[in-house]
């Protein structure tokens, strides 16, 4: 239903009324004072405002309260205790403040206590450990604080405790141990320090067990291992040290084990994966060393295998290879030797193969050509040698192929007619010899092409030139001949070319984005001239003869003479004032030519139907939309097509200006440049100067997900219902989940919060402003206050 209006005064005449249900609907009023003496009241997932109703005796009899998922606010008073019957209460998702009162001692027969997602403050009462009924607290995702009470031990029926997402602090109480039917525990993201507490050992009802995003230290200890029950075990993000419990390897229900980001060492126990169905390993950012156990997907359950950022040696075990399960395996940054085992290219549910930084030697398995699954192979800065195989391009799926600084030799195979997914090469720093095969235009979805620093030979293919998404090409350090294509400078997306250091000859284009490409992109090439280079040789030679007649002509008289040089001196003045303003023409205004800034520089992330100077016209204060810690942003309308675009210009101040720090900023949002997933903001492309700094960005539609919770836009109006609701949150958990551990260098947002959520015309959750806190915060290494917005500690950073 989709009943609007409000709740009449006049209910609370309804005496005989015993039910009171009008949940998921539009209704947006402010609460009547107060209601029938009723027994069961729902009006979740709505829109009510304003306070709570006044519980007053005749509320005595009241037995389900569900208020959750509306906009209430104000504090929680005292009269709740006079709800004597209560057995549920849910007032989830809602904007309630201040702290609990203790007249919740009271609600002896409560069974379920949902309070999370409120703006709650204060200390957890310790009264609540007198709740001897309660079998569910949800009271996460608050900004309660202080220590938990040890009174809660005392909870003899307590089932599920979320004390999630808050800033809580001190120790894990020990007496959480007594809970014998506790079987969800989440404490994550919080505060709390010290070690874990053995005692949650005893526990043996514990099903799922999540500590993670803490300051906790300390070994794990040993007496998880006796959680017979266990499913879900996550402790990453903590300061823990030490070994795995090699009785770890015994939890028989086990099927999620997350430790990555500690200080933990050793080698993981031999055994693990053997009798645990094993779904999801995740023991990234550590010390660990030793072989991967062999038995890690002994049950053919695994799914997701991240290991990567530690000290792991040996071969891969060839179980893996054939565990068809698989989806994700990450081993980058190991100490991996040995070659990659046959097989992974029969694995029909493998989509990610990252085996980056290792020493892997031998050759590419045939088998992977195969797949009809892989979108990721990174197998660079290995020592893989031989050919690439013939049809290794072809994968149908294959969206990024990256096997740079290895060893490979041989030609580039001309094999690209099938790569309908392809967006990103790179064979960069190998030993490849040969011409670059023509038929790679045929990959349309192609944005990034390096083959920079090999031995490759020949002309660059013309056809490289019309390639429509293409917007970077990086052919320096070969020995590349012949002349620049004349169409490579209107290449349809073209941003960025390097072909330095190769033996090109010729005129350099002076069309499109050539015209002010960077000098630095053509060094090397003895015989380029033209262009943003010295004039060719014939202009030379003409000059040359020029001044050879006028040097005869000047034996005619001094006056001449003089006259003659002074011409020339103007000449040159002209020529150079000339050159210069054509040189940054459609990029700057003379005002900025004349302040000494280099040219404005485009770098594209994706195909591109505008220009530098398209994006700089719109860059205006009516166009502003918004400010925030990192910059401006502007809304901009391409004159020449329907784009959209959100343009954010980047905080500079002077000291940054005069540190020079571009570079470094180029270098991070190259990487912020390369991520790809469905619920992140698309970085379409940097637009940079020495004193400037553009981040271009798809402009979402329905704005932010906070202007649109509290109605300042139209989507708020589109969020009424539960479904459009968690669909949102279901996405920013998928792209955060992403950023944590599908990037590497990992991205952690550290300014997660409900302004950088974006939707876009379908209410899809995008999440912006992705690794710009860290990238602004990086000259200030020792920075006293966590980064992030005023007020607020973003989880990622906990």
């Amino acid at each position: 239903m989709n009943l609007t209006g409000k709740i009449s005064d006049s209910i609370k005449q309804l005496t005989s009324l015993v039910s009171f249900n009008i949940s998921c609907n539009g209704f947006e009023s402010l609460l009547p004072t107060s209601l029938p003496p009723l027994k069961s009241v729902d009006i979740s997932q709505n829109e009510f405002t304003g306070n709570l109703f006044v519980f007053g005796n005749e509320s005595a009899g009241l037995v389900h309260l569900n208020v959750s998922g509306n906009n209430l606010s104000g504090n929680l008073t005292e009269d709740l205790g006079n709800l004597v019957s209560l057995e549920v209460l849910d007032l989830r998702g809602n904007f309630f403040q201040g702290s609990l009162p203790r007249s919740f001692k009271n609600l002896q027969k409560l069974r379920y206590l949902g309070l999370s997602g409120n703006n709650l403050t204060g200390e957890l009462p310790r009264v609540l450990g007198e709740l001897s009924s309660l079998e569910t607290a949800i009271l996460g995702y608050n900004e309660f604080e202080g220590p938990i009470p040890p009174e809660f031990g005392n909870i003899n029926s307590l089932k599920y405790l979320d004390l999630a997402t808050g800033k809580l602090s001190g120790q894990i109480p020990s007496e959480l141990g007594q809970l014998k039917s506790l079987e969800t525990l989440y404490l994550y993201q919080n505060n709390f320090t010290g070690k874990i507490p053995p005692e949650i050992g005893n526990i043996t009802t514990l099903t799922y067990l999540d500590l993670s995003q803490n300051a906790l230290s300390g070994e794990i200890p040993v007496q998880i291992t006796e959680l017979k029950n266990l499913q879900l075990l996550n402790l990453m993000g903590n300061r823990l040290s030490g070994s795995v419990p090699p009785e770890i390897s015994n939890l028989a229900e086990l099927n999620t084990l997350e430790l990555w980001n500690n200080t933990l060492s050793g080698e993981l126990p031999s055994d693990l994966g053997k009798n645990s169905p094993l779904e999801w390993l995740d023991v990234s950012t550590n010390s660990f060393s030793g072989e991967i156990p062999s038995t890690l997907c002994s049950k053919g359950n695994l799914t997701k295998l991240i290991l990567f950022s530690n000290n792991f040696s040996g071969p891969i075990p060839t179980t893996l290879s054939t565990c068809q399960s698989l989806v994700r395996v990450r081993m980058q940054n190991n100490l991996l030797n040995g070659s990659i085992p046959i097989g992974f290219g029969k694995l029909e549910k493998l989509q990610r193969l990252e085996l980056a930084n290792n020493r892997l030697t031998g050759g590419i398995p045939g088998d992977i050509s195969d797949s009809l699954s892989l979108s990721f192979i990174d197998l660079s800065r290995n020592k893989i040698s031989s050919s690439l195989p013939s049809t290794i391009l072809s994968i149908h799926n294959l969206q990024a192929f990256l096997i740079a600084e290895n060893d490979l030799s041989g030609e580039i195979p001309d094999q690209f007619q099938d790569c309908p997914s392809l967006s990103n090469l790179d064979l960069s720093s190998n030993i490849l010899s040969g011409t670059i095969p023509s038929s790679i235009a045929s990959c349309e979805k192609l944005v990034t092409i390096n083959l920079r620093n090999n031995q490759l030979t020949g002309e660059i293919p013309r056809q490289v030139t019309t390639m429509s998404a293409l917007a970077v090409l990086d052919l320096s350090n070969n020995s590349l001949t012949g002349k620049l294509p004349e169409s490579i400078g209107t290449s349809p997306a073209l941003e960025l070319l390097n072909v330095s250091y190769n033996k090109l000859t010729g005129p350099v284009p002076t069309n499109g984005f050539l015209r002010t490409i960077n000098p630095d992109d053509l060094r090397g090439n003895a015989g380029l001239c033209g262009g943003v280079l010295p004039p060719c040789s014939d202009s030379q030679n003409a000059a040359s003869r020029h001044k050879s007649l006028h040097g005869k002509r000047i034996v005619v008289g001094w006056l001449i003479g003089i006259a003659s040089a002074l011409l020339l001196g103007i000449l040159v003045i002209v020529t150079r004032t000339l050159y210069k303003r054509w040189y940054s023409n459609g990029f700057f205004s003379d005002e900025t030519v004349s302040k000494g800034e280099w040219p404005w520089r485009l770098m594209a992330f994706h195909r591109l139907g505008f220009t530098a100077s398209d994006i700089l016209a719109c860059v205006r204060e009516s166009n502003m939309i918004g400010m925030g810690a990192t910059g401006i942003v502007y809304k901009a309308e391409m004159s020449r097509s329907t784009t959209v675009l959100a343009v954010k210009k980047l905080w500079r101040s002077a000291a940054d200006i005069e540190d020079g720090t571009t570079g470094d900023f180029v270098g991070e949002v190259n990487l912020l440049g390369k991520l790809r997933h469905r619920n992140i903001v698309r970085l379409l492309g940097f637009l940079y100067n020495d004193k400037n700094m553009m981040i271009v960005y798809e402009f979402m539609l329905n704005g932010n997900l906070g202007d649109a919770i509290h109605g300042k836009n139209a989507a708020g109006r589109l969020l009424v219902d539960w479904v459009s609701r968690y669909n949102i949150a279901l996405g920013v958990a998928h792209g955060l989940a992403y950023l944590h551990h599908d990037c590497h260098p990992p991205v952690i947002h550290r300014d997660i919060k409900s302004n950088n959520i974006l939707l876009d015309a379908n209410l899809d959750a995008r999440i912006a402003d992705f690794g710009l806190a860290r990238m602004m915060a990086r000259k200030k290494e020792t920075v006293s206050m966590v980064a992030g917005s005023y007020g607020y500690i973003a989880p990622g950073t906990i």
